[in-house]
């Protein structure tokens, strides 16, 4: 198990964060990539770089993913893929799982997230996945 620093912990306390898997079924990392390269889902490269992918006009505006896998646990990447504001709440991530509190969601979207539960396992499963 990863050890957590203990700034680090008391904020994972303090948000209540438990990340836990949505789903009982485990993500799949070639689902997570397509999920991550899909620009009608995750278009995860518009804002972020993953060295690891022979992709044309990769992202700066968030960290970089290339080790992300090397430096998060999955619990802690799950929790930034469903709603980043909860470590952060400066981020312009958007939030993957949320459905309440949000603002200027479309009406055919109002109630429904970005991504399902099992698309978030399945871009956790991914994420893991890269190490440098």
């Amino acid at each position: 198990m990863r050890r957590v620093s203990g700034v680090l912990f008391a904020l994972l306390l303090t948000q209540n964060l438990t990340g836990e898997p949505l789903t009982s079924s485990p993500g799949d990392a070639a689902r997570g990539k397509a999920v991550v390269l899909d620009r009608d889902l995750g278009h995860c490269l518009l804002c972020h770089q993953i060295s690891q992918l022979d992709e044309s006009f990769q992202g700066n505006i968030g960290p970089d993913l290339s080790n992300v896998g090397g430096r998060l646990t999955a619990a802690m990447i799950r929790e930034r893929v469903i709603d980043p504001t909860r470590l952060n709440p400066q981020s312009v991530m958007p939030a993957y799982h949320r459905t309440e509190g949000l603002a200027q969601v479309a009406r055919e979207y109002a109630g429904k997230p970005i991504l399902d539960a099992q698309q978030v396992e399945d871009v956790v499963a991914y994420l893991e996945t890269l190490k440098q």
